[in-house]
């Protein structure tokens, strides 16, 4: 099976420098969702070298700059799905940035602990 993040059209990445790109979310979720997504085929954070993660973190922060003055976002979440345990579908690495308007969901507390729903609602 040939992985789709790494046949990914140049004319589709948004933003990159040498071990890192950036696309919008073939999915997305909301208005901006971005991947950030090494060059190496590798599957799991935990595989990442230093320099990987410095320009992981890198262009995740411009880009979620460009995100600030395109979309206007109230806030953030930042996932990533490590393994097939946790949702991964595609196994090569990235990591999701995914914008949050004001009023996208009723009650937004929990954000990502809501992966397992029933042990998302820990407030009273």
């Amino acid at each position: 099976m040939t992985c789709p993040f790494c046949t990914i059209p140049a004319s589709r990445i948004v933003a990159q420098d040498s071990l890192v790109f950036v696309v919008r979310d073939t999915y997305p979720v909301s208005p901006g969702h971005t991947l950030i997504i090494p060059r190496r085929h590798i599957a799991s954070f935990f595989e990442i070298t230093e320099a990987e993660r410095a320009s992981t973190f890198n262009l995740l922060g411009q880009e979620k700059l460009q995100l600030d003055v395109e979309f206007s976002p109230q806030g953030y979440n930042i996932g990533i799905n490590d393994g097939a345990s946790a949702g991964q579908t595609i196994p090569h690495l990235h990591i999701h940035l995914i914008p949050r308007y004001q009023g996208d969901q009723t009650d937004p507390r929990g954000g990502v602990r809501w992966v397992i729903p029933e042990k998302a609602r820990y407030w009273p």
